[in-house]
């Protein structure tokens, strides 16, 4: 048997060229290997977005057409919308029982999201939780593996830690220690230089049309030590060129000599980079433009994850259920 997965994303906002180089790219490549559920997490928005719903269920739909445009597979993978599988909180309320206050409150991403954000009110108790969430996510597939950048694995040391409270308090060795994946991620910024956001207003979506694309690369950020048209650029911090390093890697070395040349400006550059993006999620945005076609599909496709989602889930809080006496 294949062994398992989870990874999830949130609803936020539309899908950007982040979530692909980030998650997606490597979802596709995973699933050929392993027993993945992908999950719309849509509790996890709420945890931060409570304050503004509107978009949540529109978010839902748009962000499971993105996963089928750059190839998750139904027919491989389990795609399945969080809110719509109750094991998921009565779960997390178990877990929450027993998970020390200290643990949450010195999670560094709990306090780093505290700092950062903030045009929203995160000092509320379920945001506090999100990490106990997360692990019941993860443990209530049985996940052996979880892909994670290494700013996550705090998070993934939680729920091993909530595995081994669990397991050790009740007796049962009933949920895995599950396992990193490492994912390194190509560093791609926000068109300002700063994280690519939807907050921000400064991201790419895989939806975005061209006249669109072409309009937001032109407001990229590029060197500011370069002032006039012959002075020599700097790709190495230019954020442009970071683009270049991931998106269209065989133009790499040629963009590294006119930037540093000064062969080319920098508003030239910044328009064959356009192209190249256009040219690079074309085919997604066709297979996009496809799948939206079809809304009974997309339908049937999220309520036979829910199904396949909730069968596993269901066996798993029966043996947490008999394990805590409930």
């Amino acid at each position: 048997m294949k062994k398992i997965i989870l990874s999830g994303m949130r609803p936020t906002g539309k899908l950007h060229l982040g979530h692909l180089v980030g998650a997606l790219d490597n979802w596709v490549k995973l699933q050929k290997e392993y027993q993945c559920f992908f999950m719309v997490a849509d509790w996890h928005a709420l945890m931060s977005e409570y304050e503004d719903t509107r978009e949540l269920l529109s978010n839902i739909t748009d962000n499971v057409i993105d996963w089928l445009s750059v190839g998750i597979d139904p027919k491989e993978s389990v795609i399945f919308v969080q809110s719509k599988v109750p094991e998921h909180l009565k779960l997390y309320m178990i877990f929450s029982c027993l998970t020390p206050l200290g643990l949450l409150e010195r999670c560094p991403t709990y306090k780093e999201q505290l700092r950062e954000v903030k045009m929203r009110n995160l000092n509320t108790y379920g945001f506090l939780g999100y990490p106990v969430l997360q692990a019941a996510d993860i443990l209530l597939y049985k996940a052996d593996k979880v892909p994670v950048g290494r700013d996550q694995l705090p998070h993934l040391e939680l729920t091993r830690e909530i595995s081994r409270l669990f397991n050790n308090l009740y007796k049962k060795e009933i949920f895995p220690y599950p396992d990193a994946i490492l994912t390194e991620t190509p560093k791609l910024l926000g068109l300002d230089g700063r994280k690519m956001s939807k907050s921000y207003l400064n991201t790419i979506n895989l939806s975005d049309p061209p006249s669109l694309i072409t309009k937001k690369i032109s407001t990229m950020f590029t060197d500011p030590k370069r002032i006039k048209l012959g002075d020599e650029g700097h790709p190495d911090t230019c954020n442009v060129f970071s683009y270049y390093s991931t998106f269209i890697l065989k133009m790499k070395n040629e963009v590294y000599d006119w930037c540093t040349s000064a062969k080319k400006g920098c508003t030239e550059c910044k328009k064959i980079l356009a192209e190249n993006i256009i040219d690079k999620i074309s085919p997604i945005q066709k297979k996009r433009e496809e799948i939206s076609r079809d809304k009974e599909g997309i339908k049937k496709i999220i309520a036979k994850g829910n199904e396949n989602a909730s069968a596993i889930a269901s066996k798993t809080m029966q043996d947490v259920f008999k394990a805590v006496n409930l």
